[in-house]
């Protein structure tokens, strides 16, 4: 039985959507919120497997919560809301389903069917992430305010990579492999980059931050818009030319070089880094600890500065750094954050970081 946690400031449509999701076999309503910093105190006392969340809420509105959510905690939740034209838009901000509230004289059953299809289509990434569900491992340390975001969640202490991951700079540079960091923003913009990749390029690796669960599928989407073959990164992985790998949604990606000089992946299951995991500042390290200055990173759309520190020691070893522009960006925060270091050669607009990345393979970047 999955739990749910229904947030939405309608008593009335609480009422509707609660009723709806009891009638469907393996989930309950175990709570109800009628805004977002009373899901906040909900999800903490109850720990749903999913929630869902209304768009037009009083005190913050869905869209902020939800991005809240998916940075200080990330679980499956369903946007349930009226407002049809966010429904685009709520599945790069982390929601893995979107249901229109009715419209136009629709049945309730007609809702509730609609409800059931989407519930039941998630129950196979919430069978994987309550596999995973942290049990009272809580790192939060304090309940300051955050201009960012206007609300008063609490915030996770941020711990450094050198608590995770030793900085250890490769003193001989291996085999080329580029290395792509995002966050907020960056489904849709990895989408575009990789539909205009080509084979034979080295190896990418990725760290999109990204709920477990929903990483699989991502990797997937990618695969089919390139003619990269891309995998959701597995331990042990060795890399490969023509090959991508997405970090899983729940663990940090990194490399490990063998006798060979190929390179394999390890995947760590440790503690969030600069408030992520997986962590761009842990992928970028690893990269340096490995691949030195024949390396590319790119630096992508994405809130807060997750990467800087690792895409700065890799410019310091010779790699070649890139960052997206800020107007192509849907939010400027770990590109600018990367440009402050002073950790970037190049700057570019995202249509133009494919045509980057092959012009590094062909040694006319560096």
């Amino acid at each position: 039985m999955y739990s749910v946690l229904v947030i939405d400031d309608s008593p009335s449509m609480r009422r509707v959507i609660t009723d709806l999701i009891n009638q469907i076999d393996e989930f309950e309503v175990i709570a109800t919120a009628t805004d977002a910093y009373d899901a906040r105190e909900k999800i903490k006392e109850y720990e749903p497997d999913l929630v869902t969340i209304d768009i037009n809420m009083p005190k913050m509105d869905g869209v902020t919560f939800l991005r809240n959510l998916m940075r200080l905690h990330p679980m499956p939740a369903v946007v349930i809301s009226g407002e049809s034209v966010r429904g685009n838009n709520i599945f790069d901000d982390g929601a893995v389903g979107f249901v229109p509230k009715p419209e136009g004289g629709e049945s309730i059953q007609s809702f509730g069917e609609r409800i059931k299809d989407t519930l039941l289509n998630l129950t196979f990434l919430l069978k994987r992430y309550t596999l995973k569900k942290p049990k009272g491992t809580k790192t939060l340390v304090s309940k300051k305010p955050n201009s960012l975001n206007s609300g008063n969640f609490e915030v996770e202490r941020k711990v450094h990579p050198d608590e995770v991951l030793p900085k250890k700079p490769a003193i001989i540079s291996g085999s080329r492999v580029i290395g792509i960091g995002s966050s907020t923003g960056g489904v849709e913009s990895l989408l575009r980059v990789f539909s205009n990749l080509i084979s034979g390029l080295p190896p990418i690796i990725i760290t999109q931050h990204i709920p477990y669960g929903f990483s699989s599928s991502f990797a997937q989407r990618l695969n089919q818009s390139s003619e990269l073959t891309v995998y959701e990164a597995e331990d042990g992985m060795i890399l490969e030319r023509s090959h991508a790998y997405l970090a899983p949604g729940n663990k940090h990606l990194t490399l490990e070089k063998q006798r060979d000089n190929t390179y394999k992946i390890v995947l760590l299951d440790t503690l969030k880094v600069s408030r992520h995991k997986p962590s761009v500042d842990i992928m970028f390290r690893s990269m340096n600890n490995t691949v030195g200055g024949s390396a590319m990173a790119v630096m992508m759309t994405g809130m807060g500065d997750d990467g800087s520190i690792g895409i700065k020691e890799l410019y310091d070893s010779g790699a070649y750094t890139v960052a997206q522009n800020e107007e192509s960006c849907v939010v400027f925060g770990m590109p600018a954050k990367a440009i402050e270091a002073g950790a970037i050669k190049d700057i570019c607009h995202l249509n133009d970081i494919a045509r980057y990345i092959i012009e590094f393979a062909n040694n006319k970047r560096r």
